[in-house]
């Protein structure tokens, strides 16, 4: 089973357990604050790996005009499904269908979970093609060196590796793809409602 398979296999039980999760994470919310208000009325911001949408809707709602993209067809059914009136499209985060320069954003949560770190240039090379000028990437990802093998989740079947990173190693990859990093932000985990591990958000902007 590859990852769109094992997504689609878990899409609903993910939406079920995850989608209303920022309710529980003020600094997420507070870094999703601050990402609306400089690329507010700037165009439009792509939400990739957006998962059930929860993080579309929250822009959304922060008057961002907002596309959510997925791999999982299974996901993009669901953010549609519980995002109503919201964009979402099927489309993988190495080959965007999206003209060169035609965002003012992109946000990333956990969506670089499943690449190695010689992957990651790759990755925002393509991101940095779709942002505009002085466009603002946001990332935020689990802080480490582990790679957790997992076989359910939520009770679904799945295959999926989940990677960790360390954030310099992360900034080099977006320095080198066209970035500058301006703020970098880490957190413990919010036990209760998360996986245990540490957390880093990176802003970066397209120079």
């Amino acid at each position: 089973m590859d990852i769109k398979g094992s997504y689609d296999s878990a899409a609903d039980a993910y939406a079920e357990h995850l989608f209303l999760e920022l309710e529980h994470k003020p600094l997420d919310r507070h870094i999703l604050n601050r990402f609306a208000e400089s690329v507010r009325e700037r165009g439009l911001v792509a939400d990739l790996g957006c998962g059930p949408g929860h993080i579309a809707k929250y822009l959304h709602e922060q008057t961002v005009d907002v596309v959510g993209i997925d791999l999982s067809p299974e996901m993009v059914l669901c953010a549609k499904r519980l995002c109503p009136g919201l964009e979402f499209r099927v489309g993988d985060m190495r080959s965007l269908d999206l003209p060169a320069e035609s965002l003012a954003g992109i946000v990333a949560f956990y969506s670089i979970v499943h690449f190695d770190a010689s992957e990651l240039g790759g990755v925002f090379v393509e991101c940095r093609r779709v942002l505009a000028g002085q466009g603002l990437m946001l990332l935020a990802f689990h802080i480490g060196d582990q790679e957790v093998h997992v076989e359910d989740l939520f009770g679904r079947p799945v295959d999926l590796d989940f990677r960790f990173h360390q954030p310099g190693h992360v900034i080099s990859a977006l320095q080198a793809a066209g970035f500058t990093v301006i703020e970098s932000v880490e957190r413990e985990p919010y036990e209760t409602v998360e996986y245990s591990s540490r957390r880093c958000y990176l802003l970066a902007t397209a120079v």
